[in-house]
């Protein structure tokens, strides 16, 4: 009998719709850390005359990096709050079409805020570097 319900057009159905749904999960987490790292990186070259300044000053690159990382983190960490705040309240409001689960549960959030966390803080460290390599003066020069 469960192979047959597994096999009906029903399961079928709900299967196909469940990796649909995945898969645009899938394609928002990816647009979501791309759009990241343009972020970062459209405010690392914004920045290049005040990286250079704090370069010519005595900066040591691992200031830089800490700079631009703690900025994606801060991005990162207002991001994942208001996620989190806006996915209950969804799963609040579905909580009537769910039969079997709970709307939501804490393991899942902080394993997808974690999961979050640091695929973006991955995304802002490649602009780092670039930040780090500014030669001071060229960055002077620049305006």
């Amino acid at each position: 009998m469960v192979d047959r319900i597994n096999d009906s057009p029903a399961a079928y159905l709900h299967r196909s719709s469940a990796w649909l749904v995945g898969g645009f999960a899938a394609l928002a987490f990816l647009l979501g850390v791309v759009g990241l790292y343009g972020v970062i990186a459209y405010s690392v070259s914004q920045r290049t005359r005040e990286i250079g300044v704090r370069m010519a000053l005595g900066a040591q690159r691992k200031s830089v990096y800490q700079l631009i990382l703690k900025e994606a983190a801060w991005l990162t960490g207002a991001g994942i709050a208001g996620g989190i705040v806006c996915s209950i309240a969804a799963a609040t409001l579905i909580r009537g079409l769910l039969f079997g689960v709970r709307s939501w549960n804490a393991p899942t959030l902080a394993a997808v805020s974690a999961m979050l966390a640091v695929s973006a803080l991955l995304a802002s460290y490649i602009p780092a570097p670039r930040a780090a390599n500014v030669d001071p003066m060229v960055a002077l020069r620049y305006e």
